[in-house]
């Protein structure tokens, strides 16, 4: 199972890789595995104003449907529409092509509440 060093994390299994004042926002790989084969993703429209911890979209997949957490309050600037067609993106690459959605944060010290890469090799 991969866990990036460089990537934060939160405790409902979403990472984040931030880059100035925009986060990549997608599910683990523990996540993806946990979930099992992912046949659908609803994902919000740009221009949602997230809140960190509240729901952005559900996740669907054979055995389950879950929510998705934003882990930063803020805008969502983008979001990864090949997913719609091809949602099982994410199980084969959920830390690059199956990216999610893309916030602008709109406070940067909620990064403080984030897990690092042992803090969530803990939590799992």
């Amino acid at each position: 199972m991969q866990i990036p060093e460089d990537l934060k994390y939160t405790k409902d299994h979403e990472w984040a890789r931030i880059e100035g004042d925009v986060a990549t926002i997608g599910i683990t790989d523990y996540a993806q595995s946990e979930l099992g084969d992912i046949v659908y993703v609803e994902l919000p429209e740009k221009g949602l104003k997230t809140k960190q911890s509240e729901s952005f979209g559900t996740i669907e997949a054979v055995k389950a449907v879950s929510d998705l957490f934003a882990p930063f309050s803020g805008e969502v600037t983008d979001i990864n529409s090949k997913l719609s067609d091809e949602p099982e993106i994410i199980n084969k690459d959920p830390y690059g092509e199956g990216w999610m959605i893309k916030i602008k944060l709109s406070d940067k010290n909620e990064v403080n509440q984030l897990l690092d890469k042992s803090g969530y090799e803990e939590l799992i």
